[in-house]
């Protein structure tokens, strides 16, 4: 799988924070977030059941640039940063 790497949290230790990539051959954008807790998962639930292949994940505001940068290397097709 060819997983291109968009960035980390800016404001985290770069280790275990949350990251954006994407994978051009399943055409997804992949994200590694914190967990949501209980309130949160019982909130979301409001709108309709989270299937057990189903994950919510938190991804702070702060993230928003690299999400666009992600959402833009989806679209463009191309490797614009180092492939994992």
């Amino acid at each position: 799988m060819d997983l291109e790497f968009i960035g980390v949290d800016p404001d985290s230790d770069k280790i275990n924070c949350p990251t954006f990539w994407v994978s051009h051959d399943t055409q997804e954008i992949v994200t590694q977030g914190w967990n949501a807790g209980a309130e949160l998962l019982d909130a979301c639930r409001e709108t309709g059941e989270i299937p057990d292949t189903e994950s919510v994940v938190r991804i702070p505001f702060r993230m928003i640039p690299l999400l666009r940068e992600a959402c833009d290397a989806a679209e463009r097709g191309t490797a614009g940063r180092a492939q994992l």
